[in-house]
């Protein structure tokens, strides 16, 4: 089995307890201190270096590493002909299939890295380390669920894509709670959810849409393509 892979020189897990540590002290203290955004972007960045952590430490192909930047592409630019329709595109359905077949670690890279490069042509702001993450987290619960009947089943990746649908407008939502409201108030939250529901319904009609239409015919090319080639990612 080709891997093509090389650990990051120079890191020894005792450095990366020391960068997990610190990140998690500094975010405590910036909490304490009401710095919510700062906090919880330092969370996020945490996140993301305990995801890259373990990709790098698996068994990924070089022909895996290939296959995952090609998907990164097009869930990428699947976005920008949709762009004009509010929440209606068929990445999420991409990272979904991607988590499904490759794996949780695999699945997390492409919906991050989806939203970063996506946003190259559809505008970066705050707003793209929050994509990252709420589309990571829809790769990485489809791997973890791989094996569930709520993937292997055709109702439960139905079922899969509408919730991922609303837990990603629920974590942009709390962005804009985070980034907007000077001080907290149950009412204005509610009302920042309440009125994003018609957007996260799209969504997840979205999501509905092409889970049916095209679910079994990706896993079933990705999947020949894995056995084929012995990508294991």
């Amino acid at each position: 089995m080709e891997t093509g892979k090389k650990p990051l020189t120079g890191a020894t897990p005792s450095s990366y307890m020391i960068i997990l540590w610190t990140f998690i002290l500094i975010s405590l203290i910036l909490l304490f201190q009401q710095q919510y955004l700062i906090s919880t972007t330092l969370l996020l960045a945490l996140v993301f270096l305990r995801i890259i952590i373990r990709f790098e430490r698996s068994a990924t192909s070089t022909r895996g590493i290939v296959m995952l930047a090609i998907l990164t592409a097009v869930a990428s630019v699947s976005r920008i002909p949709f762009a004009f329709i509010p929440n209606v595109q068929p990445a999420t359905f991409v990272v979904i299939i991607s988590g499904i077949v490759f794996g949780k670690e695999s699945g997390f890279m492409v919906g991050a890295l989806t939203a970063l490069v996506s946003n190259i042509f559809l505008g970066q702001g705050p707003w793209t380390p929050w994509q990252m993450l709420a589309w990571g987290i829809i790769g990485f619960c489809a791997g973890l669920l791989k094996n569930t009947w709520l993937i292997k089943s055709t109702a439960g990746q139905v079922l899969y894509g509408i919730l991922s649908a609303f837990v990603f407008g629920w974590i942009m939502n709390l962005w804009v709670v985070l980034t907007v409201l000077q001080e907290f108030h149950w009412g204005e939250i509610l009302f920042i959810y309440g009125s994003s529901f018609l957007f996260d319904l799209a969504h997840a009609l979205a999501n509905v849409f092409f889970l049916l239409l095209f679910s079994k015919s990706w896993i079933r090319t990705l999947s020949r393509f894995q056995k084929k080639y012995d990508v294991f990612v």
